[in-house]
């Protein structure tokens, strides 16, 4: 163990050697927090931005109309509770409240998952809704002209472009729970930022410690960033492409990056 005279790096070392697997631990936790709670609140942002995104017209009838008024105030208000405090007051609302008003014991990684998703959702709503505007409206009128529901041309034309097109919103995100996650320690979910400072707080070597989790976080978001690129570039396709024609029209070669077309 090192002395009160030992160095900066001597210290990093002993931490490194003595803690490295609750590190890796730790970081493991954050990592499946962070991953399952942005799945779960994707779906969750999926349904509630579908739900928001669909059009309210009386011509549709009274009693849907009104249902889906009351429906998407209900949305709204879970939005802008959720969007407009905390990470940390939710967790501990969440967690604490649940023992007190409904004598629920949530276990402390369930907890975070679900505080986690919750509020992801949330943020994830708006994201999709804004995805699901940016399409073209003609792309649905015209999957209605040829005898799709509405539904149908939901699910067949528009959400499969919005996805793309808030792909990078929605790996952002990962990378916010990542990090955000952190705030979970004050239930105490033995995330990274939670074993971290129980290592400091035995030592009373803060810097040290928090210097080594710096860049456990930052190894992992960089990762993830990098990943999440390739993904977007592989959605993309190739720049070049051949678009097939029939008998009277040739088959046009599509160059990528400002390139000509090529008959």
């Amino acid at each position: 163990m090192p002395t009160a005279q030992s160095g900066f790096f001597e210290w990093v070392l002993f931490f490194v050697k003595t803690y490295g697997s609750l590190f890796l631990q730790g970081a493991g936790t954050t990592l499946l927090i962070a991953l399952t709670g942005t799945i779960v609140g994707f779906i969750i942002g999926l349904g509630v931005g579908y739900v928001r995104a669909m059009p309210c017209e009386r011509e549709n009838g009274l009693g849907r109309y009104y249902l889906l008024k009351v429906v998407r105030t209900l949305l709204g208000v879970y939005i802008e509770i959720f969007r407009s405090t905390p990470m940390i007051v939710q967790a501990m609302v969440i967690f604490y409240g649940m023992a007190a008003v409904f004598h629920i014991n949530l276990p402390h990684l369930l907890a975070g998952f679900v505080i986690v998703s919750i509020n992801t959702g949330a943020y994830l709503a708006e994201i999709v809704r804004g995805g699901i505007q940016s399409v073209d409206p003609g792309q649905q009128e015209a999957a209605l002209a040829i005898g799709m529901t509405y539904g149908q041309s939901m699910l067949n034309v528009v959400l499969p472009q919005a996805i793309r097109n808030i792909l990078p919103a929605l790996g952002n995100e990962f990378v916010i729970n990542i990090k955000d996650t952190s705030v979970l320690n004050v239930i105490s979910v033995t995330e990274l930022f939670f074993v971290s400072k129980s290592a400091a707080g035995t030592f009373f070597k803060y810097f040290e410690v928090f210097f080594i989790t710096s860049c456990i976080y930052f190894v992992m978001t960089f990762t993830i960033t990098r990943l999440l690129r390739w993904l977007e570039k592989k959605m993309d396709g190739p720049d070049n492409y051949v678009i097939h024609g029939s008998q009277s029209v040739p088959d046009v070669e599509l160059i990528g990056r400002g390139g000509e077309h090529i008959d």
